[in-house]
């Protein structure tokens, strides 16, 4: 019975250091320049510059986007109709509703994750001629 005591005491204080640094996460990227997904409309297109690469997205269909640049012109794979599951620090915690934020590392659908983001523009379909 003592074993198991100190198991499941150890066991609940190891979530609270994590709970703790989550709350920190999200309030440190919630300050980032960043692009929600839901302000994105269609044809808008997103530029990203990324450490290593530059990418072009733009919004096509509800959820999937047009992707040109970076790793999928590596694989001659551009343009792309893909997914854009959110942006991460590199780690496992996704941040679900944007699609690109500087500092973080974009995340697109089929796992592939670009370096972290340096710059990033929106350029609206209705400001384009």
């Amino acid at each position: 019975m003592g074993v198991r005591s100190r198991r499941n005491k150890k066991q609940s204080t190891d979530i609270l250091p994590l709970a703790h640094n989550l709350e920190r996460i999200i309030e440190q990227t919630a300050g980032l320049p960043q692009v929600r997904k839901a302000d994105l409309q269609f044809g808008d297109l997103v530029l990203i510059a990324t450490r290593n690469s530059i990418y072009s997205v733009s919004a096509v269909d509800d959820g999937f986007y047009l992707v040109c640049g970076g790793w999928f012109d590596k694989k001659g794979l551009s343009p792309v109709k893909t997914t854009v599951t959110g942006c991460t620090l590199g780690g496992s915690i996704v941040k679900l509703d944007i699609v690109a934020a500087c500092g973080l590392r974009l995340e697109f659908g089929g796992r592939v994750v670009t370096t972290p983001i340096e710059k990033i523009c929106v350029i609206r379909l209705g400001s384009q001629n």
